[in-house]
């Protein structure tokens, strides 16, 4: 077979990857659209939060301005809805007021909009430009449709009314998992050079030496979690940093989002269901500064992005760093707890086939992963292909989140994956876990 027939073949696998996605990924957003009547798409169920609606139109949008216009060179399908769709342009509080389309006439627009990608997928030659080379323009679409999917699952998690959404239970523990593990001092790789469909955040590929430490093998449990409410740790200034203790005073936080009392315990509201805080979940709907004072109380600290992406993915054994902490292949069921294909984390010990050579465990899927890194570009970072993705929130001002959630799909997590937010934030699906500097005897060892 010649060059040509292999790289023609190639193509063609692309096309199918590429199209399979899309329709995957349409499905998702209207199983989270179509699960709600036109006044609940409308509405805004938090100022936090987007109507679903503009969510909907907005992936059409993005959709249309960068496959139909710039890849594919067609003419407008809608130029005069650019500025209603603008994230930076509209503010989330200010978006129910905007003259959005309407259910129907924004689920045709996306039809509409998915129709002409299809169509000019068949001539799109993937060596033209480095937009399209290895599909990157598709598959940067696919994971922001996703990332917007993950943001409606949180607007779900929000709404009031009766229960909209269903999911079987995540799988119970397969693996007795708890403790810590030492990672030695040395060098890893962090980030890709190579990964086609990586964003520019998490580009280039860069040497990072570590002193050793010692990271919990586990996310904090709910469990763990409620010691520490016990404890009066919301009560105790002396745990939390100052901005921490303005926040926790101003906002009255006392336990995480979605709880509340139920008798001597704790329940927990789920997509409009209530029931009892379990505690061998991963403790989700804590803000930043909450998992930094669990961490200063337990006397441990929040991991950086660095110790977290070593704990992740790199092999002691041939010191590489791999795509996901169990291997290069992509995630399934017996890995991670992904893609909304159940609606809250999976106990601790569930996903022993996705532990990390060093016997991390649940470092992908169930819950972000908050660190105490700021979020910055990696030596060498370049935007692309627009500045807006990531550039712009660079800056002390937002905090990296690593892993992914039970919400995050898996062609937007990998081991190089970085979400960021504020410190406040916590109607995202976020978790943590704890790290600390290694004693000189365990360094030693």
């Amino acid at each position: 077979m010649t060059t040509t027939e292999r790289t023609d073949t190639d193509s063609e696998r692309l096309r199918s990857r590429i199209a399979a996605e899309l329709d995957r990924t349409r499905a998702r957003s209207a199983l989270l659209t179509d699960a709600v009547d036109d006044d609940d798409l409308v509405r805004q169920h938090s100022t936090l939060m987007s109507p679903l609606v503009w969510d909907l139109a907005h992936v059409g949008n993005q959709e249309e301005l960068w496959l139909v216009r710039d890849v594919g060179g067609r003419e407008p399908v809608r130029r005069d809805i650019d500025d209603l769709y603008d994230a930076f342009k509209q503010p989330r509080r200010d978006r129910p007021s905007l003259p959005l389309l309407p259910p129907a006439e924004a689920r045709a627009y996306v039809r509409t909009v998915r129709h002409k990608v299809l169509d000019l997928l068949d001539g799109v030659r993937f060596t033209d430009r480095r937009l399209v080379e290895d599909g990157f323009a598709f598959g940067m679409i696919v994971q922001h449709e996703q990332q917007h999917d993950e943001t409606m699952l949180a607007t779900h998690q929000l709404r009031a009314g009766a229960p909209v959404l269903d999911a079987p239970p995540p799988p119970e523990p397969r693996a007795r998992v708890a403790g810590e593990v030492l990672v030695p001092a040395g060098p890893f790789t962090m980030g890709t050079s190579t990964d086609p469909w990586a964003l520019d955040n998490e580009r280039p590929a860069h040497t990072v030496e570590l002193p050793a430490y010692v990271i919990d093998v586990a996310p904090v449990t709910n469990g763990q979690y409620r010691a520490f409410v016990a404890d009066g740790g919301y009560d105790e200034p002396r745990w939390w940093s100052a901005a921490g203790w303005r926040h926790r005073v101003e906002a009255e936080l006392s336990a995480p989002m979605h709880w509340r009392r139920d008798g001597d315990g704790w329940a927990y509201r789920r997509f409009g269901r209530w029931s009892p805080v379990r505690d061998d979940e991963p403790v989700v709907h804590v803000c930043w500064y909450e998992a930094e004072a669990y961490a200063a109380w337990a006397g441990k600290r929040l991991p950086t992005e660095a110790e977290w992406e070593k704990a992740a993915r790199w092999d002691p054994a041939t010191g590489r760093s791999r795509r996901y902490p169990w291997g290069d292949e992509d995630p399934t069921v017996e890995h991670a707890n992904l893609g909304q294909r159940h609606l809250w984390p999976a106990p601790v010990g569930a996903y022993p086939a996705g532990a990390s050579p060093l016997g991390v465990h649940q470092l992908v899927g169930d819950v972000w992963e908050w660190t105490s890194t700021t979020f910055r570009g990696h030596p060498g970072f370049v935007a692309f292909p627009y500045r807006e993705y990531s550039e712009v929130f660079f800056g002390d001002d937002y905090r990296v989140l690593r892993g992914g959630s039970f919400g995050t799909d898996r062609a937007a997590c990998r081991g190089t994956f970085r979400n960021w937010d504020y410190p406040i934030r916590r109607q995202i699906f976020s978790g943590f876990r704890c790290a600390r500097d290694a004693r000189t005897e365990e360094a030693a060892a």
